[in-house]
């Protein structure tokens, strides 16, 4: 697993490629294998494949203009009256989209949509959830663009152990 770990990178770049519906399945049945508090399991997914939709979705922050170029997004939601912990329980579910996505060949980046604005100052949650039809219930964490990279950058490394970030028994 520690390699899956190492070559994990955000990916903004994709190739002109559709995504299996096989590959997409194994991370969705990832994501679902999180843990989650109390075992609420608060998530749900929105898979995004239209063109057009995924264009309006590159507008849902400043930080999110490059995934129109991803040939699927995923949105992370949660319903939040069902769990207080939607937030860390969704986070969970993310990472393990990014670890099988790199296990599967594939290329994500996290999009932080929750506590954002639109570049014109719109709520980002708020325009997620109108765009994709996402009832009042549910709150909007992020989406995650999911394709096969067009880019390689270099993973990590063993330098990405800082012995100074250990701290044992005690501060």
């Amino acid at each position: 697993m520690l390699d899956v770990i190492l070559k994990r990178r955000s990916i903004r770049q994709y190739e002109d490629k559709p995504v299996e519906p096989e590959v997409v399945r194994e991370v969705l049945l990832a994501a679902m294998c999180a843990p989650s508090a109390y075992h609420k399991n608060p998530w749900s997914f929105v898979l995004v494949e239209k063109e057009e939709i995924r264009e309006r979705l590159s507008r849902a922050t400043n930080f999110a203009s490059f995934s129109k170029k991803a040939p699927i997004i995923i949105v992370i939601t949660a319903d939040s009256q069902s769990s207080p912990h939607w937030i860390e329980d969704s986070s969970i579910v993310g990472a393990h989209i990014y670890l099988e996505a790199v296990n599967q060949g594939l290329g994500t980046c996290w999009v932080q949509v929750y506590n954002m604005e639109t570049p014109d100052g719109t709520n980002s949650e708020e325009y997620v959830r109108s765009v994709l039809g996402i009832p009042e219930t549910e709150r909007v964490l992020c989406m995650m663009p999911l394709g096969y990279p067009a880019e390689h950058p270099a993973g990590h490394s063993e330098a990405s152990f800082k012995k100074d970030k250990v701290h044992t028994d005690r501060w």
